[in-house]
């Protein structure tokens, strides 16, 4: 039982990471409808930024995951200004092919810039354990876990408490609707695609630490974050956060009492099994934020 019990706190941790992912993600494509291929790449980009602030500029952990946050955000931003903005409406197929671009330009630019080998980021948390009640917890893990509930707090403050917040939902609810009482689109959609951007780069910094940093290792992550949106509901978030602790604790108990390459084909079997069930997912509904 104690050892279950460590599986269910290690996939929790897992699954926070993976909702700070998938709800930017829901969020672009709640405000925008579209797919957005590259927010792997993003990802990736945080963690590149933050192993550059930190392994060669001395920059300490906790600035430089701000500074890449925030410029993974700005990235973002100007992707939408200077591409995503002359996205149309039901233009789908263009925007999957345009976002699989940005994300191969992203890794490739990359890949030239610092390299395409591994690298390993250590911070004073790196291979530091805490016991909390009899189960130990690995210390960067948590703080990404702590910083992960901290931004979706945030967001969710944002998206109910101020108007540029409730722009973006009437924006995604009604479009026309949102038009004639005033709201702007390209405002609030660049507004939602740099912040659900910077979300995906904040889980790359948080997690820099723990896992190996390159060029390719967005791909892995979006497979799985596309997986637990359709599970959650295709622009839902609170069924991507859902989701994504779902998904986690599952990864979690089946690698700990199976093996790693069932772990890995868990989010697609969970996937399957639930749209057969709900075909629009746990809270696939028509109103998406």
């Amino acid at each position: 039982m104690e050892f279950f019990i460590q599986l269910v706190i290690n996939g929790l941790m897992l699954g926070m990471v993976y909702a700070l992912i998938a709800i930017g993600l829901s969020l672009i494509f709640g405000v925008l409808e579209i797919v957005n291929f590259a927010h792997g790449h993003f990802y990736m980009l945080g963690a590149t930024v933050l192993a550059a602030l930190v392994t060669s500029a001395g920059i300490g952990f906790f600035p430089s995951l701000v500074i890449a946050t925030v410029a993974v955000g700005v990235v973002g931003y100007l992707v939408y200004v200077v591409l995503l903005r002359h996205f149309r409406e039901g233009e789908f197929d263009r925007g999957i092919i345009l976002t699989i671009g940005i994300g191969m330009v992203l890794q490739n630019g990359v890949a030239y810039l610092f390299g395409s080998s591994s690298r390993m980021v250590d911070t004073s948390l790196s291979f530091v354990s805490w016991d909390v009640a009899g189960f130990f917890v690995d210390a960067q893990r948590t703080v990404a876990v702590l910083v992960g509930a901290v931004a979706i707090a945030a967001l969710y403050a944002v998206l109910t408490f101020t108007r540029i917040g409730k722009a973006m939902r009437a924006f995604a609810q009604n479009r026309e609707a949102a038009f004639i009482v005033g709201i702007r689109p390209a405002v609030i959609a660049g507004i939602a695609v740099a912040i659900g951007i910077a979300l995906a780069g904040l889980a790359g910094a948080a997690l820099a630490p723990v896992f190996a940093v390159h060029p390719a290792m967005g791909a892995p992550i979006l497979f799985k974050v596309f997986a637990i949106i359709i599970i959650g509901g295709l622009g839902s978030l609170p069924g991507a956060l859902v989701a994504s602790l779902l998904i986690g604790v599952t990864e979690s108990v089946v690698g700990g009492y199976s093996s790693v390459a069932l772990q890995d084909a868990v989010a697609f079997m969970l996937m399957i099994v639930v749209l057969l069930a709900f075909p629009a997912g746990l809270f696939g509904k028509g109103i998406r934020v």
